[in-house]
């Protein structure tokens, strides 16, 4: 469903007020930033109470919700984005800075943080500067591999079985890069977790793995947290392979007129529609996109289909990633 771009209501004082019991503020690191959460994030590293860069709070948020037929109401201003699903909350992201949380009716925090570090997260951290891709990403030997796709390409099973191979998780779904280094875009490492449907999970295991329990019915992914084989340290941006089903693994170089709208398609913030890049974010955006086309390898990568032979596609991406040295 198209969002809708309708302005978000303007209230007197902070529009969410607290009730109900309290709940503990914890501390995590994530994407660089500190994070100050009342909902509980298993999923990220925690860290020692600090200032915070981020507060994530819970109560009620006065803005209309969506209908059970609408399923979702999504809106956009400069200063602050609303995203509510009728079965799981409401989310309010003020200046990049705080995100709010209405919950829906008997949702717990499991089902809450799968909107919350996906969507939710990937808005924040464009508000906040940040290139953010609709991807995952693997550290090689002090380089990095971007997995783009449409879905169901294999991008977070291209990434497991690239870590099965010895090599580091930086994120997996919302890639963020800072573009602010002259000529060398960076990317910032996520959390240590991969989701992975149920067949790739059982083809590709994880050492040292936790596969947390299934926050809903429909969602047929499994969250696996890693304990090791996560990168912590920002890897110079290398490669951006875009995944296809083929009969044998291939790489082939795209041109930088086909690099950019590819780019574009899968940043993170399109999948809104226009009216999430309001006033001058559009053109900054564009501007990150290109500068990014113009400064990473973007290829197209074909992986043969059947997990079985997943390995020949990762023997190609090390091969191709250390010719390039």
């Amino acid at each position: 469903m198209m969002p809708r771009n309708e302005p978000l209501a303007r209230d007197v004082g902070h529009p969410l007020a607290h009730g109900g019991a309290a709940r503990e503020r914890r501390f995590y690191r994530a994407y660089g930033l500190t994070i100050a959460s009342e909902v509980l994030l298993p999923e990220l590293e925690p860290t020692a109470p600090t200032v915070a860069d981020v507060v994530i709070a819970v109560g009620t948020i006065d803005l209309p919700k969506p209908s059970p037929e609408a399923a979702t109401d999504f809106r956009f201003e400069p200063d602050r984005q609303y995203l509510a699903w009728d079965a799981v909350g409401a989310f309010l992201i003020t200046d990049g800075r705080r995100i709010d949380i209405e919950p829906a009716p008997g949702v717990d925090d499991a089902l809450i943080a799968f909107p919350l570090l996906g969507p939710v997260l990937a808005l924040l951290l464009h508000r906040r500067g940040l290139l953010v891709l609709h991807a995952s990403a693997i550290a090689v030997a002090g380089r990095s591999a971007i997995f783009m796709g449409d879905k169901g390409a294999g991008k977070s099973t291209t990434a497991s079985a690239m870590i099965r191979a010895g090599h580091d998780l930086l994120t997996d779904d919302v890639v963020a890069l800072d573009l602010t280094h002259p000529n060398q875009p960076m990317l910032v490492p996520g959390f240590p977790q991969i989701k992975l449907a149920a067949d790739a999970a059982a083809a590709i295991s994880f050492r040292d793995a936790e596969v947390r329990p299934q926050a809903h019915p429909a969602i047929d992914k499994m969250q696996h947290r890693l304990n090791g084989a996560f990168s912590g340290d920002r890897v110079p941006a290398s490669r951006i392979y875009i995944l296809e089903r083929g009969e044998k693994a291939d790489i082939t170089p795209l041109p930088g007129i086909a690099a950019l709208p590819a780019i574009i398609k899968f940043s993170y913030v399109t999948r809104f529609g226009r009216a999430a890049l309001p006033d001058d974010f559009a053109a900054m955006h564009l501007r990150q996109c290109s500068g990014l086309a113009n400064h990473v390898g973007v290829c197209r990568l074909e992986v043969p289909t059947g997990l079985e032979r997943i390995d020949e596609a990762v023997a190609l991406i090390e091969r191709d990633l250390a010719a390039d040295v």
